[in-house]
């Protein structure tokens, strides 16, 4: 009945089932939770607002390609994020630059240390806070602890549970001092949302006579791995599976479970037209919480309420809550490589995503990443 099995209805499972779905391919996409679009997935509140269940998910890329493929399937909403975090109590533009210095210190000061910046990095760079701590200049080395101490150190702690020293590189570098004034989060040339939400846009997706969908349904219960071969409706099953979930649940967790980290999601009604000074903000130290989003600056709506969210992280337990990041330490990549292995034995299995591939992929990536699976199947 079906050339290819996709589990997981997510970017990636939802672009690889259009893209084969399209070139003749019968698809059978089988999704674990109720609805399509995994973490991206968004719908309207009693308030009227579009909001997202799995937190802000804000669309930005460089690739004109990767725009234009999902402009197939959306009208776009042109937005430019704008992020605050909470400096001593006072909200102030992130990623820290050439303004948030002069909010937080004085003008002499400030000045001092804007000067120092400009000697040692070009306009418009983007300098990750480990490469800063690093400097030889006395100022800059100050100004690395301070933004360390006030802005990255107890972020990292809340958000990943371990301090940052045992964290890999790769994401303490996306916490950057930017040598400039501008206050937008991302530098991308495109940068929106979709007009009618993520839900819509991958339902236009999945929208061929070519595809079938399983909502509500773990693979598992239709599907068994027996030895080098799969077994679909308990049949043989020849065609190829393509899998997006978490890699140590395909393997029944023979090596262990991979660690990932969770958050609560905490969403409230607020009897106010607005509740803060930018869509997101950041709330490093004093609150259990790391961020406030506010979906109303994100999908503007004529509501004289509006929603919030607090994000609020905690550890990873299977059946309990959403493996939302891969923990990305020294033993828990050793773990991966032993699964990754194992997957290399199966020929006919490809595993594609963040949770599959156990590393972190904005929204354009993981498309990409799709894209280039697709290219390699056919």
């Amino acid at each position: 009945m079906f050339d290819i099995v996709i589990v997981g209805a997510g970017l990636a499972g939802s672009v690889l089932a259009e893209r084969l779905a399209k070139s003749g391919k019968k698809v059978l996409v089988i999704e674990r939770r109720k609805h399509i679009a995994g973490n991206c997935y968004d719908e309207v509140d009693s308030s009227g607002i579009l909001i997202h269940k799995y937190g802000p998910h804000l669309f930005h890329t460089d690739d004109a390609n990767i725009w234009a493929y999902l402009s197939q399937f959306t009208e776009w909403t042109l937005y430019h994020h704008r992020v605050k975090a909470v400096i001593d109590g006072k909200p102030v533009p992130l990623p820290f630059n050439l303004n948030t210095l002069h909010e937080v210190f004085p003008s002499s000061l400030a000045d001092k240390l804007e000067a120092a910046l400009l000697r040692s990095f070009e306009y418009g760079k983007r300098v990750p806070i480990l490469e800063l701590k690093n400097s030889a200049d006395a100022d800059l080395q100050f100004l690395a602890d301070y933004v360390y101490e006030k802005v990255f150190l107890h972020y990292t702690e809340k958000q990943w549970g371990l301090p940052p020293d045992k964290i890999s590189e790769a994401v303490t570098a996306r916490v950057p001092i930017l040598i400039g004034r501008d206050d937008g989060y991302f530098s991308d040339h495109f940068q929106a949302v979709p007009k009618f939400g993520y839900a819509k846009l991958v339902a236009n997706m999945l929208d061929h006579k070519n595809i079938k969908l399983l909502l509500n349904t773990d693979s598992k219960e239709v599907m068994e791995l027996s030895g080098e071969y799969l077994r679909l409706f308990r049949k043989r099953f020849k065609g190829r599976l393509i899998y997006t979930g978490q890699l140590d649940e395909l393997f029944d967790k023979k090596f262990g479970q991979l660690p990932y980290r969770s958050l609560d999601m905490k969403f409230e009604t607020v009897e106010a037209e607005k509740f803060q000074a930018a869509p997101v903000i950041n709330y490093p130290n004093a609150y259990d919480f790391t961020r406030i989003t506010e979906f109303k600056q994100i999908h503007p709506t004529h509501s004289p309420r509006t929603t919030i969210l607090k994000e609020y992280p905690q550890a990873y337990v299977a059946g309990m809550n959403e493996p939302y990041y891969p923990l990305f330490t020294k033993e828990a990549r050793s773990a991966y490589e032993k699964y990754s292995a194992e997957l290399a034995t199966c020929k006919n299995i490809t595993a594609v995503g963040r949770l599959a591939e156990y590393r972190y992929y904005d929204m354009d990536d993981v498309i990409k990443r799709a894209l280039e699976v697709f290219a390699a199947l056919t």
